[in-house]
């Protein structure tokens, strides 16, 4: 049997002793910086790393393999999740996460969080999260998996939307998919089914989570394109918005030759042989770069 850990059990480790804010899991303040602690920018007032928003707009510029050209080398191979369904493929999905974690329901556990909510005038539902939402976050829900009963349909979308205007990831179903499509918002999606969001409990909120092979982090920045979706950890940005403007400039030269009908992909892909060509393409990436 295969055994699969999950990361509310590490959750339960790490806080326990910790008081609960109206759900099972939630990391402190202090313990989010901890786990993020190799964040290079600002953080919002629970910790969360906060990757600046200049840097979020060079990020749609960016397509998954040339995050995949950094983060692997980096030794983060398990940041990428594909095999979606999404809403609109020509949209990308960029921002930074906000985590929520789903088990299927078990009444005793339910209970006790449901006390919790309660004595803290606050709803123990996914519709909390979605009230945490700011601008450039996107919703990264763990449904599992689930293959029935949507957690969120044409109203929850467009309350995610307006809040965020970016979308959301769910390891999961949807429903209304009528009423949602019209909506500009980026949907990553397991299927599509018509009951409302049953059998569930959220039992993590901003907590490392499992979305399919990915492990996801509150504050990653999500990037979704027409592949999939990495979720990449903030000190990495920077690095890889960087090594892919070298590589835009490198391609923009190399289609330019190839259309030319003068060379063959071997002449010009990758590195050029020739030394004249070479040359070449060092003044014209000195070019671009302003250098």
């Amino acid at each position: 049997m295969r055994k699969i850990c999950r990361p509310a059990l590490v959750a339960a480790v790490c806080l326990a002793g910790l008081p609960l804010h109206a759900q099972v899991f939630m990391f402190t303040r202090d313990q989010m910086i901890r786990y993020t602690a190799r964040n290079p920018y600002g953080r919002f007032d629970d910790g969360r790393p906060k990757v600046p928003d200049a840097l979020l707009e060079k990020v749609k510029g960016l397509s998954a393999e040339e995050i995949w050209a950094v983060l692997p080398g980096a030794r983060y191979p398990n940041q990428y999740e594909g095999n979606w369904q999404m809403l609109h493929p020509g949209r990308k999905l960029i921002g930074r996460a906000v985590t929520v974690q789903f088990m299927p329901t078990r009444p005793d556990i339910a209970a006790v969080a449901a006390e919790e909510a309660k004595a803290q005038g606050v709803l123990n539902t996914h519709q909390r999260v979605i009230d945490m939402l700011g601008p450039n976050d996107v919703l990264v829900a763990d449904m599992f998996g689930k293959t029935e009963s949507g957690m969120i349909g044409d109203n929850l979308a467009t309350a995610i939307y307006a809040a965020t205007k970016t979308g959301l990831v769910i390891d999961g179903p949807i429903r209304d998919l009528e009423g949602v499509f019209p909506i500009d918002i980026s949907i990553y999606y397991r299927t599509a089914h018509p009951a409302p969001i049953q059998q569930v409990m959220v039992t993590g909120v901003n907590i490392p989570i499992r979305i399919g092979n990915a492990t996801v982090v509150p504050g990653d920045v999500v990037f979704g394109d027409r592949e999939g979706v990495y979720f990449v950890p903030p000190e990495f940005v920077q690095t890889i918005v960087d090594r892919a403007e070298e590589t835009h400039i490198h391609d923009e030269w190399t289609k330019a030759k190839l259309m030319t009908g003068k060379y063959k992909s071997s002449e010009v892909y990758s590195r050029p042989k020739d030394p004249a060509l070479i040359r070449e393409y060092e003044e014209y990436r000195k070019k671009r770069l302003g250098k």
